[in-house]
């Protein structure tokens, strides 16, 4: 039970996080568009830092050494976010980043409805990460929720532009988005359930997850940053929040 509420609790505010998108209804596009350049760098170096600074070292204390398993363990994590990307249609349009640039194969109603369904299944894993890193041990599980909230706000606003221009009204918009959200509900439950039955099921779960936070930042976040045009402002801001959100998860250390 100890375990239970601080997973059912995180998973709970990454829902809530859903309804970010809001904050894409008050702002003014130009101001959304900053705040997005630096949410995506900060995410980007949140999920690095958290599986080279807590995943990755957590996974070899577990088996003893680096063994072939966890490198093993990493690339089908990365392999498996590759095909849900491809197969579900993962990934999300953060065309605000173009500054103003339209994102034309997300603007059909059919599109929208399909980034529903792959964000349920990416919530789904976010619910699987996050229990499985509390199944290890508190400090694990809160850097880990910690990561996927960094991720989740500069996504969800994504995911709200992408129904808009599907055609679903904001409200809409904003019901079907935390309707997705709560699959990670199914997820924490099915990770908490396997790894109080199947023993060492953490020594595959936590570096598959390493894998998938890796693939995140260098396939879907880095790339986004390198689509606008460079000055050097932007640079210096893009690489000051990437390295706070690295600095930030190395500090978590001392927690755990």
């Amino acid at each position: 039970m100890n375990v239970w509420i601080p997973a059912l609790l995180s998973v709970l505010v990454v829902s809530v996080i859903s309804l970010v998108g809001i904050i894409a209804i008050a702002l003014r596009e130009k101001t959304l568009y900053k705040l997005l350049v630096i949410l995506v760098s900060f995410s980007a170096g949140a999920l690095l830092g958290d599986s080279f600074f807590h995943l990755l070292p957590r996974a070899v204390g577990n088996s003893g050494s680096f063994a072939f398993n966890i490198s093993f363990f990493v690339l089908i994590g990365i392999l498996s976010f590759f095909v849900l990307e491809k197969v579900v249609l993962w990934r999300h349009c953060h065309h605000l980043l173009d500054e103003g640039a339209e994102c034309k194969v997300h603007t059909s109603k059919p599109f929208a409805t399909m980034n529903l369904i792959g964000d349920g299944v990416h919530n789904l894993l976010d619910g699987l990460v996050i229990g499985g890193s509390y199944a290890v041990n508190f400090g694990l599980g809160l850097t880990t929720t910690l990561a996927v909230i960094f991720h989740e706000i500069p996504q969800e606003i994504g995911d709200f532009g992408v129904l808009v221009a599907g055609g679903y009204s904001r409200g809409r918009a904003l019901l079907f988005n935390f309707l997705t959200a709560i699959t990670s509900f199914v997820g924490v439950v099915i990770a908490l359930l396997l790894t109080s039955s199947i023993a060492n099921f953490t020594i595959f779960l936590v570096p598959f997850t390493a894998g998938g936070f890796i693939y995140i930042a260098a396939s879907d976040l880095i790339p986004e940053l390198h689509k606008q045009t460079p000055t050097i402002k932007k640079v210096l801001i893009e690489l000051l929040s990437f390295s706070l959100g690295i600095v930030l998860m190395w500090l978590l250390i001392f927690i755990e």
